[in-house]
């Protein structure tokens, strides 16, 4: 809308005018999204940080409370310790979330407990080396014997904090 409204117009009428001329120019003619669905989210209340969480989900972004975020980090490191392609790795991998794991332990931060407790790093090498002569064995990777429980639950299961 380049022009301003002449006094004595009503808005809607005025404004209706400018969006038909504009219509009869093709200035709506192909503009991205055209024929598309609206996206999800419209339907729901106004959100203050809308474009903050669109901005997280687009680059990928969590925020997690730290003692999660630990938790998450430390299902990672097991997962990588096990993987590792030798025991020396393995067991830095896994000494390095224990010194997080301990800092977080004796001075917690805010949000919900960490519920874990350092790993055993012997523990964790003996089933490394058990995944390691079972992979071996077979030729290809796969669960060993000893590994049947879930991932979490070994020398750094889940604890109650509460206590």
């Amino acid at each position: 809308m380049t022009e301003r409204k002449p006094p004595g117009v009503p808005f809607e009428s005025w404004a209706d005018k400018q969006i038909r001329d504009a219509q009869r120019r093709g200035e709506f003619d192909r503009l991205p999204g055209a024929g598309e669905p609206l996206p999800d989210g419209l339907d729901s209340t106004y959100d203050e940080l809308w474009w903050v969480k669109r901005k997280m989900a687009r680059e990928g972004l969590a925020v997690l409370p730290p003692s999660l975020a630990l938790r998450k980090e430390a299902e990672d490191a097991f997962a990588a310790a096990c993987a590792a392609p030798s025991e020396r790795i393995a067991r830095k991998i896994i000494e390095d979330v224990n010194v997080k794991i301990r800092d977080m332990m004796f001075k917690p931060p805010p949000g919900p407990p960490l519920g874990k407790k350092p790993y055993d790093v012997e523990e964790v090498v003996r089933e490394w080396r058990l995944r390691r002569a079972t992979t071996d064995a077979r030729g290809t990777a796969g669960k060993s014997p000893a590994r049947d429980r879930p991932m979490g639950n070994h020398a750094g299961h889940d604890v109650d904090d509460r206590r």
